[in-house]
């Protein structure tokens, strides 16, 4: 049994037919997925489409490349039956919002999480050195770091912090060694499964659509990686969604 605790099959413009995709998704195994917010309308879409499929949960929060948006509405949208928020934080690799506007932004979101004691779902990517002392200035932030691929300073203070980290087709196609170092070093009790479908596909699915039944792979790729079983890692992960997000 597997969680794909990070996708988007809920967005308009998802490329698969989505009764398909969920099909396939519970015939390999993937028991659980969480539909994540992008945006305010991407944040209530993702609402509606878990209120009308089986063993599907959303989160809602803006992402931080559509923050200059708006992100007023996810105060309202966190109080309906979502589990998380996100995905929200700082994006400095590219520059589609400014960088005030997704600070205050994350601000704004992870207050609105503690007010409803939603677990945040962070996207953080070359933005450390300004996220930090902002996660810092809150209390009892419960999360995870989604697609981590950064260093192993930043991968020690997310486990420090009690944070856990979200794993996907990265992991299984990177060329970069640190990376690949990193993941090994992942404690298996900090480890969260995700596809980011439609994007990531793991090997040997790249270059098409992603979907969620994919979290297998990513789930094979990390059991040979640690020389253990699938289904240790499916038991551990899927234990490890529940406590968070508490589905």
């Amino acid at each position: 049994m597997f969680v794909d605790t990070h996708c988007h099959i809920h967005e308009a413009d998802f490329p698969l037919p989505v009764d398909d995709v969920l099909e396939r998704a519970h015939e390999a195994g993937v028991s659980k997925l969480i539909c994540v917010g992008t945006s305010e309308k991407s944040s209530a879409d993702a609402i509606a489409f878990a209120a009308t499929h089986d063993y599907t949960y959303a989160t809602v929060g803006v992402h931080p490349h559509d923050t200059k948006d708006g992100y007023e509405k996810i105060e309202e949208l966190a109080k309906q039956n979502v589990i998380a928020v996100g995905e929200i934080g700082l994006d400095y690799f590219y520059n589609h919002s400014p960088r005030n506007v997704q600070i205050r932004a994350l601000e704004s979101q992870i207050q609105t999480a503690l007010d409803n004691n939603l677990p945040v779902v962070f996207h953080v990517r070359e933005a450390f050195d300004d996220f930090w002392p902002i996660f810092d200035n809150f209390h009892t932030i419960r999360g995870v770091l989604h697609s981590f691929t950064d260093n192993q300073t930043n991968l020690d203070k997310a486990f420090e912090r009690g944070l856990y980290v979200g794993v996907n087709g990265i992991s299984t196609f990177t060329k970069d060694p640190e990376q690949k170092r990193l993941y090994v070093t992942i404690p298996l009790e900090r480890m969260l499964l995700e596809t980011d479908a439609p994007f990531l596909s793991p090997i040997p699915h790249r270059g098409v659509a992603n979907e969620p039944a994919r979290v297998v792979n990513v789930a094979e790729y990390h059991a040979r990686l640690r020389e253990i079983t699938i289904d240790e890692i499916a038991r551990v992960t899927t234990r490890n969604a529940a406590s968070l997000f508490r589905i």
